[in-house]
């Protein structure tokens, strides 16, 4: 820093670093700035030893450009510059070979270089990243507060009031003095106080043409309020006198659905009528009807209702789809909670809670076998590899050979079964999986696969060698479980599961894994192992959920009585949202063949809905509504619980609360 001496000379004094940087505010420092600065540090530090300053002062040292010295010291003697005739190549050659090149400064006012210490730079790092310039300082030190809102009993300074404190000072008297004298004299001219009155203008007056508000070409003129009729008369007719019960139903109306803001009153004499009481209000509404009507009149299109409403094809053009019950399959005693359909069509396995599965043929309706597995069966799939007999049923899941059909079909499945050979290493896995024996082998019991929790819902795989169950627990992250049957091996996919887990399925035709838990669809790549997309259903609580056999499309069905389409390659979010069900949905299904898709719900209905995707990209999928399937009795508010299509035909299977499967053709 420079300052003068006692003869008027100018004296550079080094600068201590403490007091430099305490005051650096932070995160406002150019890097330029920082170089600056620590090159003039850096040289008062120097000038401590040898006495080369530069005493010119803060001038552009570009105007030393072309002379051997660089100012003048105290005795008025020229300060040369040091020797320095080094080139690009050198300069190169330093940069590649001078290990300390990095921290070396150039510095104009005294054309040096400069080698900054280990404690320069650590500043530098440090003003850098927006901290402060001394280590030692804390920032965060606890604030003492002196002054609390308690009364002590002791002040915190004992000192006795100045004398200037109660006596007038003489000083600011004087001062007073001169600044009345200065505006006396018309020196200081006083601020004019603002006008604080408001301005109004009138918004309904004919404006300037080339105003705003003049410029509109249909100009509105201000609405005129509505002439008093007789039932604002002080004496009505007793026709406009309201009854008792007209009175009860005026006051339980909402305001805005009020035919008469007031009740008509009949009075005696005009000298009889008191104050109206809403006269205010009244004013503010006329004020408000005034402020905040268009003052510009829009010419109305003529458009026919019947144009907005998109044309849809009549149902009879898009047979063939279940319109009529044929049969009632009757059996179980308690609510029938899943069906599936074997992929030939020829059977039906029903899970029930009261604790039997059942096998049916479809076509005469007669139970061909009841097996009684220990409790509430939640969930039941039948193999869809149609070389495989076998069916998956929940509770610690079971893999069932009900040994109906084809008898190679049968003897094969077995075969596959008993002739997995364990591996040398066995891995701990999260299910047990064991070979069942005697009479539960008899029964039809062929792998029992005990897991930690209870199971909510198994799914197949297309090709029918894996199989995924679903244990809803939100404190785990075991929630879903992948199952490879040839193998006997199981793997938890996730880590850590985002949310409480509804529902899985698998993709029909390529490597994704659909995971649908309390209010978004998350798709997984099973071979890339990562988060493909995200669906947003735009529903509080998804109960259910089916793929399209293209795969390309999904539906979701949920407990708010919603049904959200979604378009994969279109968009994240429901391309159509259907609220066809007055009651939560329970479940959803695709038809394999048809363009067909189902859902039930609490209602007791069953909705089909012809659902075409088209091969073009560019076209929408065609979204309509066929027939409403009622059969099912209401139990317990429970309805349809489960909905299913035939493999090859166009009807639909459906299970409810009333312990009766139905099948509508």
């Amino acid at each position: 820093m420079e300052e003068k001496d006692d003869e008027g000379e100018s004296v550079c004094r080094p600068v201590q670093p403490e007091g430099l940087f305490m005051r650096v505010k932070k995160n406002s420092i150019p890097r330029c700035f920082l170089t600056r600065l620590l090159t003039r540090f850096s040289l008062s530090l120097s000038f401590l030893s040898q006495d080369i300053r530069n005493t010119v002062g803060n001038i552009p040292m570009e105007w030393y450009q072309d002379y051997p010295h660089i100012g003048y010291n105290l005795d008025g003697k020229k300060i040369f510059k040091p020797i320095r005739n080094k080139d690009e190549l050198d300069e190169f050659l330093d940069k590649m070979e001078n290990p300390d090149y990095w921290r070396t400064v150039h510095d104009k006012t005294t054309a040096s270089d400069i080698r900054l210490s280990d404690e320069q730079v650590d500043l530098v790092h440090r003003l850098q990243k927006g901290q402060f310039g001394d280590v030692n300082f804390n920032e965060y030190e606890p604030s003492v507060d002196f002054f609390t809102n308690e009364v002590m009993i002791h002040p915190v300074t004992n000192r006795p009031q100045d004398k200037r404190s109660f006596i007038p000072s003489l000083i600011e008297k004087e001062k007073v003095s001169k600044l009345v004298h200065a505006i006396k004299m018309g020196w200081i001219k006083p601020r004019k106080p603002k006008e604080t009155t408001p301005q109004y203008y009138d918004l309904w007056a004919k404006e300037d043409p080339n105003a705003i508000l003049g410029r509109h070409k249909m100009h509105v003129p201000a609405p005129k309020m509505r002439l008093p009729g007789h039932e604002e008369s002080y004496n009505p007719p007793p026709e406009y006198l309201l009854t008792e019960e007209e009175r009860m139903a005026w006051e339980q109306q909402d305001a805005e659905d009020r035919k008469l803001p007031f009740l008509p009153q009949k009075h005696s004499c005009l000298r009889a009528v008191p104050a109206f009481s809403r006269f205010i209000h009244e004013r503010f509404e006329r004020c408000l009807d005034l402020y905040l009507c268009p003052r510009q009149r829009k010419m109305r299109v003529n458009v026919n209702p019947e144009d907005l409403i998109p044309k849809l094809p009549k149902p009879k053009d898009l047979q063939p789809f279940p319109t009529t019950m044929s049969l009632v399959y009757i059996g179980h005693t308690s609510l029938v909670r899943s069906i599936s359909a074997s992929p030939t069509g020829q059977w039906l396995v029903s899970g029930s809670d009261d604790c039997t599965v059942r096998f049916w043929e479809v076509n005469t309706g007669r139970c061909m076998k009841t097996l009684e597995v220990g409790g509430a069966v939640k969930s039941v799939a039948w193999n869809p590899n149609p070389a495989v007999c076998l069916v998956a049923v929940e509770r610690t899941v079971l893999l069932l050979n009900p040994a109906l059909g084809d008898r190679l079909v049968v003897s094969s499945t077995d075969q596959l079964i008993t002739s997995y050979e364990p591996p040398e290493e066995d891995k701990e896995q999260a299910v047990t999986w064991a070979l069942s024996e005697g009479p539960e082998h008899d029964n039809g019991h062929r792998l029992t696969l005990t897991h930690p929790k209870a199971v909510k819902q198994v799914v197949w795989h297309g090709k029918g060698d894996y199989l995924a169950s679903v244990m809803p627990d939100n404190s785990s992250n075991l929630q879903v479980l992948i199952h490879q049957v040839s193998k006997r091996r199981t793997q938890n996919p996730f880590r850590k599961n985002k949310g409480l887990v509804q529902c899985v399925s698998f993709h029909p035709l390529r490597p994704y894994f659909f995971v649908a838990t309390q209010r978004y669809v998350r798709v997984y790549n099973l071979i890339k192992q990562e988060l493909t997309k995200k669906l947003m259903t735009n529903c509080k609580w998804i109960s259910s959920m089916a793929i399209h056999p293209g795969g390309d499309n999904l539906i979701c069905g949920s407990y708010d009585c919603r049904l959200a389409w979604f378009d994969l390659d279109l968009s994240t979010k429901p391309y159509k949202m259907l609220r066809h069900h007055k009651k939560a949905l329970r479940g959803v299904a695709y038809h394999k063949h048809y363009p067909l898709f189902a859902s039930g719900a609490d209602d007791g209905s069953v909705i089909v809905c012809h659902g075409m995707v088209y091969n073009d990209l560019l076209q929408n999928p065609l979204i309509v509504p066929v027939k409403v399937l009622k059969g099912h009795q209401i139990t317990h508010d429970l309805g349809v619980l489960d909905v299913t299509f035939h493999p090859t035909q166009p009807w639909v299977f459906s299970s409810g609360a009333d312990a009766t499967i139905r099948l509508f053709t």
